[in-house]
Parts: structure tokens; sequence; C-alpha cells
């Protein structure tokens, strides 16, 4: 694995600092049942990294102290953790809206296959990845097989009532780049995949969220070892907008790893840049946070270049 950040340092991304915090976004663990190629996770079947069952309880009591409304959980996939299914109870019986970033293939896999009735159950909103509407695009991304499985289980929500209007069941897709370019424009892509899933396969979903993929873990990987870092970044930095400064994920969310420990952002979090750029804080020693640095580098222009990035789909 190449580390790529010493590639991100000496970074001349303008200074942000916090808002009120609403979203609290946990990464359950590594494990994940795929491989993708555009993952910044560096995700895998292979990966021991789980959170445990105590720092699931110190998750529960900073909800519980700091009257988080949002829960957004990844991974990896989340729901192979052990403690998802009590992690998600608990927060909803908290009243706190729980967000579940799936890669819908896990849906389908032994010993998940009434994964998706529990979600539905729960009220769960899903954010599912499907880089793409056609199937050779998604296998050469994601591996082969993954484009009908994602198919099937996307089928199986919505005969759950997910993506359909008035059941409560919130749906949205993800779209992401192959390559080393900007997603298109949001709305655009969004009617087509809409058109495509229907007439093809009967699928209806909510939103389609376009993000750009940033040059850490893997990606960083792959573009570090064909040339390309250097040309990617500056396509992010000739592209930058500073208005979707105002609207960056991480002036309202706080990112906290599968060991308990904070930062401002996902991103962050797989460069191991702490909360603010100081020493690694836990989750039961986060101070306040309202007007403090966020820790920035070279790789935040991802979340800025033209329509903008974040975990809810384009921001401009």
């Amino acid at each position: 694995m190449i580390d790529s950040l010493p590639y991100l340092k000496n970074s001349d991304f303008p200074a942000i600092s916090r808002n009120e915090l609403e979203i609290l976004q946990v990464n359950l663990g590594y494990l994940c049942n795929l491989r993708c190629t555009h993952c910044h996770v560096n995700a895998g079947p292979k990966r021991t990294e789980l959170m445990d069952k105590a720092t699931v309880e110190q998750v529960l009591a900073f909800i519980d102290n700091h009257k988080i409304h949002t829960l957004d959980l990844t991974g990896g996939a989340p729901e192979m953790n052990p403690h998802f299914r009590y992690l998600v109870k608990q927060a909803r019986d908290r009243g706190s809206k729980v967000i579940d970033r799936c890669n819908l293939v896990i849906l389908l896999e032994k010993g998940y296959q009434d994964m998706a009735g529990f979600l539905a159950e729960n009220q769960v909103e899903i954010v599912a990845s499907l880089p793409c509407y056609l199937k050779d695009n998604v296998d050469k991304q994601r591996g082969k097989g993954t484009f009908t499985a994602s198919i099937k289980a996307l089928q199986r929500l919505n005969e759950l009532g997910y993506g359909l209007v008035n059941t409560g069941l919130e749906l949205n897709l993800v779209f992401n780049p192959q390559g080393a370019t900007l997603p298109p424009e949001q709305q655009a892509l969004e009617q087509a995949y809409k058109q495509h899933l229907h007439e093809h396969y009967g699928i209806v979903f909510n939103q389609l969220f376009v993000m750009s993929n940033l040059p850490v873990q893997r990606f960083g990987s792959v573009l570090l070892s064909t040339g390309r870092f250097d040309g990617y970044l500056q396509l992010l930095k000739d592209n930058f907008h500073a208005p979707n400064l105002d609207k960056v994920m991480c002036k309202n969310t706080l990112s906290v790893d599968w060991q308990g420990f904070v930062y401002d952002c996902d991103f962050n979090q797989m460069l191991q840049l702490s909360l603010g750029g100081n020493q690694k804080i836990h989750l039961a020693q986060v101070p306040e946070l309202v007007g403090k640095t966020i820790a920035t580098m070279q790789h935040c222009y991802g979340c800025t270049a033209g329509q903008g990035s974040s975990c809810g789909g384009a921001i401009n």
C-alpha cells in the first residue's frame, strides 16, 4: 500500500472552521465483502478491524450527551460488524435518524439475507453504492457479478417499500467516477439513472448522490502507481469553487473510527489526520467544536471542486 500522505501536505487550501455538530459518522470497521477500486478506505474481505461493543456504547453515550440527530454508519460494509443491529436499534430508540452506507451486495450474502427487512423495520435510510447503471462499468469497478447482485438487492428493497412514495423508507444511490475525472452534473445524471433503472429493471429510488473520488488510500495508490496523482490534484485545484466552502460536510459532521478516535471527516480519518490537526482525540474527550479550525490538506480540494462533493452528494 502506497501512503499518499506526503503528497498531500503543504496545503494552500483555505482555512475553514466548524459549525454546530449535527451528524456523527461512524466507521464500524474495514471488513467488507467487496474490494472496490475507488474505495478510499482500502476495505476488503481480509480486513480485521471492527468496532467492539465497548466503543459502540461510547458512541451511544456521545449521542445522548450531544443530542445527535443523525447517525451515519459506514465501513467497510457496516452491516458486517457484529454490533450493527444493536447500535441501529439503540440509536432509533433515542430518536436519531440512522443512515446505512450499504454496498447492496451484502444484502444477498449468507447470513445477511434478512438485513434488508431489519433496515426497513427500523426505518433506516439507505445510501447505496451503484457507481454506474451499466453492468460492465460496475463489474469493472467493484468486481465481477456485483451489478447483477446490486440489481437484485435494489429490487428486494423496492419490495419492502424503499424508494416508494409515502413509505418513509428512503433509498439513495451513490455515483463515483471510474477514474481521475470530476463527476458529471448531479441532476442530469440522476434522471438518466432513474430512467434506465426503471425501464430495464423496474427499480425506483429517491435521489442520486454524485461524489468525487478523493486521492487517498486505494484510489490514491492507483493514481500514484499510474503517474496521475499530480495531474488529478491539479484538476481538483483548477476547479476550486469558493462558495462550496460554506457547505462542506466537515463543518457539521464528526467522523469516528473503529477504535473511537475522532476526525474532521472520513477522508482525514483514512489519512490519520486527527481532529483539528492535533494529537489523537477519543470520542470520550471531544472538546467544544463550534468555531474550531478544521484540519485540511490538498485532498480537500476534492470536496470543493466544481459542483462540490459530500456524503450527501453535490453541494452546489
